[in-house]
């Protein structure tokens, strides 16, 4: 085999090897790699704007689990979803859950606002208080609108 086919070879190599662990870095980084033994609950929201499967959810500021599941339900107009949190996090059974924004430019994502309940979530269950999306678009309408009889 000569050299110049030869450093054809190892080039390709060096390529496969390269898009190998990109792919492998892409699918953790998007969510895709396994839920390391988690439990889902289930929340109903009125506006899940800019929130979808992957999205982080939150308490504390701490990454605690993903959205996995969006879907609407033809009988409520609701955002049916479900969210799995780390098997490691014990969530209490008077807690709410919100729709937050990282700031003005910022994405949104799904922040635990915990409770004081003794007892916790059981995998399946549906967390009852629950506060959708808040359009900055509509905040700012309202406000350009006001009467300005002030």
């Amino acid at each position: 085999m000569s050299t110049h086919n030869m450093t054809e070879v190892l080039v390709g190599g060096v390529v496969l090897a390269s898009a190998l662990a990109f792919g492998v870095y892409a699918s953790q980084s998007a969510g895709w790699s396994r839920e390391n033994g988690g439990y889902h609950l289930e929340a109903s929201f009125r506006s899940l704007e800019g929130v979808a499967v992957g999205t982080d959810v939150r308490l504390a500021g701490v990454k605690i689990g993903t959205v996995t599941d969006v879907e609407l339900n033809p009988e409520t107009y609701r955002a049916d979803t479900t969210i799995s949190v780390a098997e490691n996090i014990q969530i209490p059974d008077d807690s709410a859950i919100v729709i937050s924004s990282e700031g003005l430019l910022g994405g949104n994502f799904v922040e635990v606002m915990p409770g004081g309940s003794p007892f916790y979530f059981e995998p399946g269950d549906q967390i009852e208080d629950t506060q959708g999306a808040v359009s900055l678009i509509s905040l700012l309408v309202k406000f350009v609108a006001g009467d300005g009889s002030e």
